[in-house]
């Protein structure tokens, strides 16, 4: 973990704070456009956040945070009770939305779903790729970023108020889109599955906030030995793997518990994984939160 402080809050667009945080003990870890942090809060929450700073600023990390009316308590803590000169802990950063070269990009994001795209744009436009952003919005006061990105970007940034204006046509966009170009999107789910359907999927990166609907086999239990420490865990079918590994002494850090955001990852030596994640598991590697086996054991570096 690193320790930072919170230097300002900015309030970049209705019910959305921008959080601007300072390395207490120096530089802070380096980062590529497309990261996201963990932020241990000081009511006990760990959240995710996209960086959307300056990936060259290494004294800042930058994040924004929309008040959620249904909030599970983290973005409410947010907007209500953090304060400037806070003390907070933040994870190294891990991306799993990286940007891939190409002589063309298509970036749509939906709402707060904008903020990996700030950095994403302007690695672009200094590898002097071609890109467009298709951003909605509810409305234009709803839209964090939306003038600092039209200030930078001019006409390559295209605005889509969707309470005036009604949701992006994601046919018409896909029909435009040459052969070279890669298409990233963030945003709400909804969003996300008509991308899905309208893009093509070897060329299409999308970042989920909560896990897509998905049907697995009942669970069933399986064990997991441990190489290191020589200690065998079951996992019974009513508990996670993470949970059975922590409860044994393993101590693995973990954020969303969902499969979206990847700090519970272990190496897997031997067995064969059943990956329930959304963000696809590395080769060897699985994320323990959802994640089961399909064979009788697991054997991982722990």
């Amino acid at each position: 973990m690193q320790h930072t402080i919170l230097d300002r809050v900015d309030r970049v667009a209705d019910d959305v704070a921008a959080l601007v945080l300072r390395g207490a003990d120096g530089p802070l870890a380096p980062w590529t456009p497309g990261a996201h942090v963990d932020l241990s809060l000081p009511n006990w929450l760990t959240r995710q956040y996209s960086l959307c700073g300056d990936p060259a600023d290494r004294e800042h990390y930058r994040v924004a945070v929309r008040l959620d009316r249904l909030s599970r308590g983290g973005s409410e803590y947010v907007h209500l009770f953090l304060r400037e000169g806070r003390k907070l802990e933040v994870s190294l950063p891990r991306n799993n939305f990286p940007l891939v070269p190409a002589p063309e990009h298509l970036f749509v994001a939906g709402g707060i779903g904008i903020t990996p795209m700030p950095p994403m744009l302007r690695a672009a436009a200094e590898a002097g790729a071609a890109f467009t952003l298709v951003y909605a919005g509810k409305s234009a006061e709803s839209m964090p970023f939306a003038a600092e990105l039209r200030s930078e970007h001019g006409d390559r940034v295209r605005l889509v108020a969707t309470e005036a204006q009604g949701r992006p046509d994601f046919a018409a966009l896909a029909a435009e889109l040459s052969p070279d170009a890669q298409v990233y999107c963030c945003g709400p789910a909804p969003m996300l599955d008509a991308a899905e359907a309208a893009f093509p999927a070897e060329r299409l990166h999308v970042e989920r906030f909560r896990p897509a609907t998905k049907e697995f086999a009942p669970n069933t239990p399986f064990d997991v030995h441990c190489a290191r420490s020589g200690r065998t865990v079951q996992v019974p079918p009513d508990e996670s793997m993470l949970d059975a590994l922590n409860h044994a002494g393993s101590r693995i850090p973990s954020g969303c518990r969902e499969g979206v955001c990847g700090s519970c990852e272990i190496t897997v030596l031997d067995g064969e994984p059943e990956h329930r994640d959304d963000i696809g598991a590395p080769a060897g590697r699985l994320y323990s939160c959802v994640s089961r086996a399909s064979s009788p054991a697991l054997t991982v570096d722990l």
